[in-house]
């Protein structure tokens, strides 16, 4: 019988490993396999070889592919010379890029940016330092505003990770004492509409930079919700807050310090309306650090990008939000690792 107190290296070697998988599923994305697969729904590994001009081994085509069977991302009938390979359900829906349910876009950024900025984290931890673009003096997200294209790519990224938890949020939070709703740093408008499509007595405002408004303009057209759902533009660090009974802020302060943290909390309960609800979605630590591994990662993704952004308990929320005179808090799972953090006025 085994003791189960025994040491076992299973778990450690997992961890170890763990950017052997990551890249496996980067790669194959990246070469384009899933959607080749999703326009011909089913091809041998040779097809596959020649489709993505690969020039490794067989074997190592096989490796590949099999890896990813593996991981359950791909179907396989047959053995490496006869077998057939194909998309699962969750392949085909969300990472072929033709379809409008794509949702790789922040595993493009994982692979294309934060893949090589991870390899400095020892670095990051030691020195304190963001370890992004800004190691070389450069300003990436100054750069990306610049760039219309850059910013559509990034936006993309960002709101299709996002896009179940605005769903949940919409249908989960009671909106029937409200009427008007804030997204700040709403980006390309997913949460207003999302609320504003299941909500329809809601009138929504997502509020952003200059150079995203046509971004979400865009988006707000196509799910034919303009009536209900408008864009205006502001400096969040500079600017008031519009008013408003629902402010929202979707991934948003867990880019700074706790002193922007408590100074962007301040201006939503000054924007809200008496009985209002102030609304972060973020992936929320679990108060004993010990469950949401996805929130700690989080949290030093945002030492690898800002230096002093961090994620935060729903204790820390409640803290900060009754320092600043909000009444009550509660939080809500939507989801996998994210839930909305909903401080009353």
């Amino acid at each position: 019988m085994e003791n189960a107190n025994q040491p076992t290296l299973a778990n450690i070697m997992n961890l170890g490993t763990g950017f052997w998988a990551s890249k496996i599923l980067l790669a194959a994305l990246k070469l384009g396999l899933f959607t080749k697969l999703a326009q011909n729904k089913k091809m041998s590994a040779k097809d596959i070889r020649n489709a993505l001009s690969l020039k490794c081994t067989d074997r190592h085509v096989y490796d590949f592919l099999d890896a990813l069977t593996a991981f359950k991302l791909l179907n396989r009938e047959g053995l490496m010379e006869t077998a057939i390979y194909s998309n699962t359900p969750d392949t085909d829906t969300f990472l072929d890029k033709n379809k409008p349910s794509y949702c790789g876009g922040m595993l493009e950024m994982l692979n294309n940016r934060l893949y090589t900025f991870w390899g400095n984290l020892e670095e990051g931890l030691l020195t304190g330092e963001a370890q992004n673009e800004a190691k070389r003096g450069e300003d990436f997200f100054g750069l990306i505003y610049q760039d219309q294209d850059k910013l559509r790519e990034f936006i993309n990224a960002m709101t299709g990770i996002q896009m179940g938890n605005f769903i949940a949020l919409a249908q989960k939070v009671d909106f029937s004492k409200y009427k008007t709703l804030v997204d700040i740093g709403g980006s390309a408008g997913l949460l207003s509409i999302m609320v504003a499509k299941h909500q329809p007595h809601m009138t929504c405002t997502t509020v952003d930079l200059p150079p995203v408004e046509p971004i979400a303009r865009d988006t707000i057209k196509q799910y034919q919700l303009s009536d209900r759902v408008k864009t205006r533009n502001i400096d969040f660090f500079t600017d008031d807050f519009p008013k408003a009974d629902v402010i929202t802020m979707g991934n948003i302060l867990h880019d700074w310090d706790e002193e922007k943290k408590l100074m962007l909390m301040k201006k939503a309960y000054a924007a809200l309306t008496p009985g209002g609800a102030f609304i972060a979605v973020e992936a929320i630590i679990d108060d004993e650090r010990k469950q949401n591994a996805f929130g700690l990662m989080m949290s030093l993704n945002m030492l690898i990008e800002t230096a002093t952004g961090f994620d935060y308990t729903f204790a820390d929320f409640t803290r900060w939000a009754k320092s600043i005179g909000f009444k009550s808090t509660s939080i809500l799972q939507l989801t996998g690792p994210s839930s909305a953090a909903l401080a009353f006025k």
